[in-house]
C-alpha cells in the first residue's frame, strides 16, 4: 500500500514536471511572441505575424543567399546585397518595423534620437548574448562584457589605447605597410604596372600590425592565431543565420567540431603567449612596450591599487582581450583599407587630391605622427569610406525588463537593431547625393556634416564607442600614405563589386586594380 502511494507520487511529480516543461516551451514558441507582436502593433510597429519557431528566419537565409549569388553593377544601390535583413523589413514595412529572429521579435530603431539613448544608457541596453552561443566563439572581452565588468575592463585596458601611446605603434605600421608596397613594387617593376587583388595583401598588413602591436616578438605566432580567427568568422556567420535551439552546441556536428577545434587552438596559443610573459614580469624582466605588455602592466596595477585579486583581469580575461585586438583590430582595419582603395580607384579626382596632400607633407619620406594628424583631404576621405562602408552594418541590443524608449514602451525580450548603414545611406539625413561618394561632406568635421545629429557612428557611439578608433585611423594613414607615394591605381576590368557582410563589410570577389608606379 505504502508503496503503491510512492509510486503514485513520484508519477505525479514526473508528471507536473513534464507540465511545466510543456508549458514553459509552448510559452517560448508561441504564446510570448504572440503577446509580444500584440504590443508592438499596438505602437504603430509593422511586421509578419510570427510563424511558429522559425519566425523570418527562413526568409533572411534565402534573402542573403539570393543577395550573395550574383554581383552588382558599380553604380547600384548596394544596400540589398550588403544589408538584405535591413532592406527586406525596410522595404516591405517601413522604418518602424520588426523582424522575427526565431521566436524573439527583432524592432529597427532609426530615429537619431532613440539611437543616441539606447547608446548612452548602455546598462539599460546591453548586448544580446545566450541566443546562440556558438557566435561567442568568436570574441568576448570588451566587446561582450557588461556591467561593472565591462566597467573594469576599459579602465584598465584605456591606458594602452591612449593617444600619446599610439606613437610607440608607429614603428610596426610602418614596417608592415612597408612590407607590403615593397611586394608591389617588385610586382610592377618589368612593366611599370600590373593587375593586382589587394584585398588579401590588405588583410595581410593589417593582421600583421595587430600581431606585431599586440605581441611584439611573439608576432609570428600572432599571424597564425590571425589565420585561426578568420576561418572562425566564417564558421559564426553560418552559424547566426540558422535557427539555434537549447542544446545544440553539443551536437557533434562538423561545423561545431571545428568552432570548437579553433576555439580550443587560440585559447591555447594565446595562453602561452600570456604565461610566459607574466612569468617574465615576476622575474623583473622588462615590459614589452605593445598592447599585451601595456594591458598586463596596467592589470598589475590595478591589482596592486585595490589589494585585491577579484578587481584585476583572469587570464581568461585576457585571452578574451587578445582576440579582441583580431577582431577589432584587423578586421575593421581592413575593411576599411580596400574599400578607400576601391573608391579611390573609382574618382581620380580624389585620389589625385590625397596624393598631392600626402606628398606636400612628406615627400618621398617615411610618414610621421605629426604628419599624419595634419592629413585633412586624406581623413574626409576615410570618413566618407566609413560612412558608405561602415565595417559594421548594425548593432544589436536587447532587454532583459520593461524600458521606455521616447514614447515607445518596449517589452522585456526584444532585440533592438541600429541599422548603422541605413542611417549612413538615408537621403533624408545626407541630401540627394547620399549614395554617392563625396569626401567633401565632411570638410568641416562630423559634427558640421551631421547637423550635430548622432547619425554616424561607424565605430559605435557613446560611452562603448570603440576604444581602438584612433588606433584604426592612424594605421589606415599610415598605409594610405604610403601606398599614395608610390602608386596610382584604377580599378581592374575583371573587378566584380559584390560587397557582402561576414562579421565586417568585405568584397566577396576580392578588389582587383591596375596599379602604376610612380
Amino acid at each position: 500500500m505504502e508503496s503503491d502511494t510512492y509510486y503514485k507520487m513520484i508519477g505525479s511529480l514526473c508528471l507536473g514536471v513534464l507540465v511545466l516543461t510543456a508549458w514553459r516551451i509552448l510559452n517560448w514558441v508561441w504564446f510570448k511572441p504572440k503577446k509580444l507582436e500584440k504590443i508592438l502593433r499596438a505602437q504603430g510597429f509593422k511586421g509578419n505575424s510570427y510563424r511558429l519557431l522559425y519566425g523570418d528566419i527562413k526568409q533572411l537565409a534565402t534573402a542573403k543567399k539570393e543577395a550573395r549569388s550574383k554581383p552588382i553593377n558599380l553604380a547600384d544601390d548596394f544596400l540589398p546585397r550588403a544589408a538584405p535583413t535591413v532592406f527586406t523589413a525596410i522595404s516591405e514595412h517601413g522604418k518602424k518595423s520588426f523582424l522575427w529572429m526565431g521566436p524573439k521579435p527583432l524592432i529597427f530603431i532609426t530615429d537619431p534620437d532613440l539611437i543616441k539613448e539606447v547608446l548612452n544608457k548602455f546598462n539599460d541596453f546591453p548586448k544580446p548574448r545566450g541566443n546562440n552561443p556558438l557566435t561567442e566563439l568568436i570574441v568576448g572581452g570588451l566587446l561582450t562584457a557588461e556591467g561593472d565588468k565591462w566597467a573594469e575592463h576599459r579602465k584598465i585596458m584605456n591606458p594602452a589605447f591612449r593617444f600619446e601611446k599610439l606613437k610607440d605603434m608607429l614603428p610596426a605600421m610602418y614596417l608592415s605597410s612597408s612590407e607590403i608596397t615593397s611586394k608591389w613594387e617588385e610586382m610592377v617593376s618589368t612593366e611599370g604596372q600590373c593587375e593586382l587583388d589587394v584585398w588579401p595583401d590588405l588583410e595581410t598588413l593589417t593582421s600583421d600590425v595587430i600581431s606585431r602591436t599586440a605581441f611584439g616578438s611573439s608576432y609570428i605566432e600572432g599571424r597564425r592565431i590571425f589565420r585561426l580567427q578568420k576561418e572562425q568568422a566564417e564558421l559564426v556567420m553560418q552559424a547566426a543565420q540558422t535557427l539555434y535551439l537549447p542544446g545544440m552546441r553539443y551536437l557533434p556536428t562538423k561545423r561545431i567540431r571545428r568552432m570548437k577545434e579553433i576555439h580550443n587552438e587560440v585559447r591555447s596559443a594565446l595562453k602561452t603567449v600570456i604565461k610566459k610573459r607574466l612569468k617574465a614580469m615576476q622575474a623583473g624582466e622588462c615590459i614589452h612596450d605593445d598592447l599585451l605588455g601595456r594591458l598586463l602592466e596596467s592589470n598589475s596595477a590595478e591589482i596592486k591599487e585595490n589589494g585585491n585579486m577579484k578587481y584585476g583581469m583572469t587570464v581568461d580575461d585576457v585571452i578574451e582581450e587578445c582576440k579582441l585586438f583580431y577582431f577589432a583590430g584587423q578586421e575593421s582595419t581592413s575593411v576599411l583599407l580596400v574599400w578607400t582603395i576601391i573608391l579611390l580607384s573609382q574618382h581620380s579626382y580624389w585620389q589625385e587630391r590625397a596624393r598631392e596632400e600626402v606628398l606636400q607633407l612628406f615627400g618621398s619620406n617615411k610618414p610621421d605622427l605629426d604628419g599624419l594628424n595634419h592629413l585633412k583631404v586624406v581623413n574626409t576621405i576615410l570618413l566618407e569610406t566609413l560612412r558608405l562602408y561602415p565595417p559594421g552594418v548594425a548593432l544589436t541590443r536587447t532587454l532583459s525588463e520593461d524600458i521606455k524608449l521616447g514614447e515607445i514602451s518596449l517589452p522585456a525580450g526584444v532585440l533592438l537593431h541600429l541599422p548603422v548603414i541605413l542611417m549612413h545611406h538615408d537621403k533624408e539625413i545626407w541630401g540627394d547625393d547620399a549614395k554617392e561618394f563625396n569626401p567633401g561632406r565632411f570638410s568641416e568635421g562630423v559634427l558640421k556634416a551631421t547637423n550635430g545629429k548622432p547619425v554616424y557612428f561607424p565605430f559605435s557611439s557613446g560611452p562603448r564607442i570603440c576604444i581602438g578608433q584612433n588606433f584604426a585611423m592612424l594605421e589606415a594613414k599610415m598605409a594610405i600614405s604610403m601606398i599614395l607615394q608610390r602608386f596610382s591605381f584604377v580599378l581592374s576590368p575583371s573587378y566584380t563589386h559584390a560587397p557582402f557582410a561576414v562579421l565586417t563589410l568585405q568584397p566577396q570577389y576580392g578588389a582587383k586594380l591596375i596599379l602604376k608606379a610612380l
